[in-house]
């Protein structure tokens, strides 16, 4: 576990580390995602010299669009599904006993709360 400069008795717990972890990195991809995209489609999709006659296609579509938008989009899909299943941690959150004993919680919380006895809806 990771110890904190603040406080070196404070640990973090793995599941938050992991989370963390995961994400910076699915941040970082969505900003360089962003630094590559935006620009490319700007300057290629509405630079100042942009004659509709002349536009290159590949598949029918503009260039600009093609390499701009459609491969960066392809390329996040991917990472995203490599990244979903071959590098997130499934980690264990523990045993969930909620609601095991309902009749103790009922009475701790009727202890608790004892104007919630009387009649109400």
């Amino acid at each position: 576990m990771s110890k904190t400069e603040l406080d070196p008795d404070l640990e973090y717990d793995p599941v938050f580390l992991h989370s963390r972890r995961e994400a910076v990195i699915i941040f970082c991809l969505w900003v360089m995602a962003l630094l590559w995209v935006v620009p490319f489609c700007y300057f290629n999709g509405y630079g100042g010299n942009v004659d509709p006659n002349t536009i290159s296609m590949i598949m029918g579509v503009p260039t600009w669009l093609f390499w701009g938008i459609f491969v960066p989009w392809l390329v996040a899909d991917v990472f995203t599904i490599w990244f979903c299943f071959c590098y997130m941690k499934d980690d264990d959150l523990g045993e969930a006993n909620e609601g095991a004993n309902i009749e103790e919680e009922l009475a701790e919380y009727q202890a608790a709360h004892p104007s919630s006895q009387e009649g109400g809806a």
